[in-house]
């Protein structure tokens, strides 16, 4: 029973310790400047307009164009269950908050953090960039970075979008998992 005790006391100080981790990285802008700023696809909601928190990261990565810290902002998402391009919904957004069309890069295939952080490296490559800014929700953003590192993206900076939502317990805990796989996966 003693051991048992202690390994459930070590189990939790290891999950509070990633917890603490993940959401003090995620946290922790790295806003430098950058060539590129990736944004995450997230939700579109049934009307085709973005969900509040895929307007939260757009806001961002436009915010981020604005005050001329990246010179694209690269928007990626895939085709939800509402049928609509998540890359196509967020380079109009972006484009109608004012970022100018030729600097907005789509990738409508980014159904996975891994396939945005793949596609965006070739995407980069193919217009001579090398290095980005990752702009999603803060708990999301270790793994997002670890994801564009693993591509072959350099300085992967940080932009958390500014939302915060009681479901956002849910997706921590989901992260820990995510961010031990990539982890692994790296080494």
């Amino acid at each position: 029973m003693k051991r048992l005790t202690i390994a459930a006391s070590i189990a939790s100080v290891a999950v509070i310790a990633a917890v603490t981790a993940i959401i003090a990285d995620g946290l922790n802008d790295r806003t430098g400047p950058a060539d590129v700023a990736v944004v995450l696809g997230s939700k579109v909601m049934p009307d085709g307009t973005p969900s509040p928190r895929l307007k939260a990261r757009l806001d961002r990565g436009v915010e981020l164009y604005r005050d001329n810290r990246v010179a694209f902002v690269l928007v990626s998402g895939g085709t939800g269950k509402e049928g609509f391009s998540e890359g196509l919904v967020m380079r109009d957004y972006t484009v109608a908050q004012g970022v100018p069309r030729d600097r907005v890069i789509m990738d409508e295939f980014g159904n996975t953090t891994r396939a945005t952080a793949e596609n965006a490296a070739r995407m980069m490559q193919a217009r001579g960039l090398t290095t980005a800014i990752a702009v999603s929700q803060y708990f999301h953003i270790t793994r997002t970075r670890m994801a564009l590192n693993d591509a072959g993206i350099g300085q992967a900076g940080s932009a958390h979008a500014r939302i915060y939502e009681l479901r956002d317990l849910y997706s921590i805990a989901r992260e820990i998992p995510g961010v031990i796989t990539y982890w692994l996966g790296s080494r």
